[in-house]
């Protein structure tokens, strides 16, 4: 299937992916001390950073133009709608650091180069980590998926505070809607200082 818009989406025409349980272990847990390459040209350890962190993960994101992954994609729950979840907390990125948000970040388990490109084409203000050797992905068993030999984190958000997992947005549907209800959250649970 040829990706032509990945913006425009009628959801109520995408499976909705059910809540497996896939992420209940995370709240709580400790990051571990995991580098990752970011778009930036940097490594990022998120268990290091200090204050409120915003972290939101995607099986993966398309190329307009360029045909998806497999030809059922949109018919996966859970698979569409990576585009749309990155660029609304690339709108609301201004809002989301106002509300407390020290970093934010993009996951998932595409190459490095390919999320640069990616984050140009996308303007993003802030950077994307690639989990390509999926050393965070197996050290918090975070909730994935395997398609065409690829294993692809499920998506979801987690707000992070002083290097520990304090809230989960699992699962997340649809997409485009999660930054803003990362904003709510935020809002509604400001940071201890």
């Amino acid at each position: 299937m040829n990706q032509r818009n990945l913006l425009e989406v009628d959801w109520s025409k995408i499976p909705a992916p059910e809540d497996d349980g896939g992420a209940a272990h995370l709240t709580g847990k400790t990051l571990p001390p995991i580098g990752l390459l970011a778009t930036d040209d940097t490594s990022v350890t998120l268990s290091t950073l200090r204050g409120r962190t915003v972290v939101f993960a995607y099986p993966r994101t398309g190329e307009p133009g360029k045909i998806s992954l497999v030809d059922d994609w949109d018919m996966i729950p859970g698979a569409r709608g990576c585009t749309p979840q990155t660029c609304a907390f690339r709108d609301l990125f201004a809002e989301l650091k106002a509300a407390g948000a020290a970093q934010v970040f993009g996951l998932s388990t595409q190459s490095n180069a390919y999320q640069t490109e990616m984050a140009s084409r996308l303007h993003l203000p802030f950077p994307v980590l690639s989990d390509e050797k999926l050393a965070l992905t197996r050290a918090l068993n975070l909730p994935t998926m395997e398609v065409a030999d690829l294993t692809l984190i499920k998506r979801l958000a987690l707000i992070v505070d002083d290097g520990r997992i304090t809230h989960v947005f699992y699962p997340v549907f649809p997409p485009d809607r999660n930054a803003g209800d990362v904003l709510d959250w935020l809002k509604a649970n400001p940071a201890k200082s």
